[in-house]
């Protein structure tokens, strides 16, 4: 078989002339925002009232990205003749995202759901050291995040709803109460 001088280029002028007929599909990222997909990364979030300062996403973050600070606060007794009790308060969640690798960690292993991933992607800037966002940008990222998909209405229902129904129901008939359609207790 002989190869004819120059078909690789003809081929590759070819692919070119193709590709200049067809319409462009870019968008123009600063005048258009683009139509994010649900739940998509972007940020991580804080709901600081959730958070306990336990320390495991701080702890479990492959880049230690996470920085705590906190102290232990006395709480006084309610009742007359119990103890003390201590709490941690929360003085300073610091997240950097200029370590950070989004792999969401943090965001699985909290026990509280205290963080959330956000879709605020706008955070871009020249210096590196502003990419330490503190708790106030953090909580202010939470009010981006959406709420959680719809539960499927034709799933089964969790085994827990249907035992707590059936309590429900018995403790309502044992007092003479009706239930409704959803066996919630009228």
């Amino acid at each position: 078989m002989t190869k004819i001088p120059g078909a690789g280029l003809a081929k590759g002028l070819a692919v070119t002339l193709r590709t200049m007929t067809k319409r462009s599909v870019t968008q123009g990222y600063p005048e258009m925002s683009p139509e994010l997909p649900p739940r998509s990364r972007g940020v991580i979030a804080l709901f600081e009232e959730n958070c306990t300062v336990c320390m495991l996403c701080a702890r479990e973050c492959p880049d230690w990205c996470i920085y705590i600070d906190a102290h232990k606060e006395v709480v006084p007794a309610g009742e007359p003749g119990a103890r003390d009790r201590t709490r941690n308060v929360l003085d300073r969640f610091a997240i950097d995202f200029a370590l950070c690798m989004y792999c969401g960690i943090c965001v699985e292993v909290c026990p509280f759901d205290a963080l959330f991933w956000s879709p605020e992607f706008e955070y871009a800037t020249d210096d590196i050291q502003a990419l330490t966002h503190e708790k106030e940008t953090l909580r202010a990222w939470m009010w981006t995040v959406p709420p959680p998909p719809a539960l499927d209405e034709h799933a089964v229902e969790p085994k827990e709803f249907t035992t707590a129904r059936r309590a429900a129901d018995k403790a309502a008939k044992e007092l003479g109460l009706g239930t409704g359609p959803e066996g919630d207790v009228r």
